[in-house]
């Protein structure tokens, strides 16, 4: 008998978290052979921990996971993978967006042999500025990053229990989860989905997070912006190298005077601020070397609060064994 666990970040989603899981009750718990419910609640600042301890009041399949702070969604996903005990994993959005009968797709495709199950936009119920900026993140990853991320985006997917060792070992930060899955290389299946508009509460999707992971997608899984500094290098020597020749030109062929300090303090400032700029691209870079030799934990969990009717000391017995096997 296989076992699925649900992954559930919250952040601030007091509005959305008792909708949730009547939700995924309605529509697919009493149709899987064995499931539990991790929710990790990132720092959250509201009422969400309350209702997750009502949760699991109600579902003795609940696993609470509470870290000491906010650290991301990437942080807050590795926590629940981390002490999730499924056979497979599957992470699911808490604010209602994806249809949780999808879960249901990816949990059959795994049986068929997929070990990662990818849900893919089809169409996105939202703003047309939103949409447009997320088409261009998922474009540039594309054309830039990994070929192999779906044109609509992901940000639901399940994984099989062999892929979460492998996401452990890598232990990485400042990086991209979903860019981690699909670097590793596993045979993958795609079900695909219409995102539904945000109908309660506020996202916390700001733009700094969203800038943020940009950043953190290029700079992880690309040489991209280090080809471009060297890019933007040659082509500025290169018309240096053109306006210095016919700047002589016209000096020694019709005596035109070489222009005073206006323009060569255009040419200095431009250069400076290409060179702040690659100094910032390359800050970027040793800021990710300097966090990832601190060796400090992506996450640091507070509380762990194991299903009603499994005790910690079997929770933690039953996590070595799904290891090991």
């Amino acid at each position: 008998m296989s076992k699925l666990s649900i992954v559930v970040p919250v952040y601030f989603n007091e509005d959305t978290l008792m909708d949730l899981y009547e939700d995924m009750q309605t529509k697919i718990l009493d149709k899987l052979e064995a499931y539990e419910i991790v929710l990790v609640d990132d720092g959250s600042q509201d009422r969400s921990w309350e209702i997750m301890n009502q949760i699991r009041d109600l579902d003795s399949h609940v696993r609470l996971v509470k870290l000491s702070r906010n650290f991301g969604e990437h942080a807050a996903l590795l926590a629940g993978l981390s002490v999730c005990t499924g056979d497979c994993a599957v992470t699911k959005q808490a604010d209602l967006q994806e249809d949780s009968e999808l879960i249901l797709e990816m949990y059959n495709s795994w049986k068929k042999g997929n070990k990662v199950v990818l849900a893919v936009r089809r169409s996105r119920d939202e703003n047309r500025v939103k949409v447009f900026f997320a088409n261009l993140y998922y474009s540039l990853v594309r054309k830039f990053v990994n070929k192999n991320m779906p044109a609509g985006g992901c940000d639901c997917y399940l994984i099989d229990r062999q892929v979460i060792q492998v996401l452990e070992r890598l232990d990485e930060k400042n990086s991209s989860l979903t860019l981690q899955v699909l670097w590793a290389g596993f045979q993958t299946d795609m079900v695909y989905f219409d995102r539904k508009d945000r109908e309660k509460g506020e996202s916390r999707w700001t733009f700094a997070k969203k800038f943020k992971l940009v950043m953190d997608s290029m700079m992880s899984f690309s040489y991209v912006p280090i080809r471009f500094m060297s890019l933007v290098g040659i082509v500025f020597n290169i018309g240096a190298a053109v306006l210095f020749i016919s700047v002589l030109v016209e000096y020694f062929s019709k005596g035109t005077p070489i222009a005073g300090w206006s323009s060569l303090m255009c040419v200095v400032l431009c250069s400076s601020g290409l060179i702040l700029l690659m100094l910032g691209i390359l800050g970027e870079y040793l800021w990710r070397t300097l966090d990832a030799a601190r060796t400090r934990p992506p996450f640091i969990i507070d509380r762990e609060v194991a299903p009603r009717e499994t005790s910690l000391e079997n929770y933690q017995a039953e996590r070595s064994q799904t290891e090991t096997s």
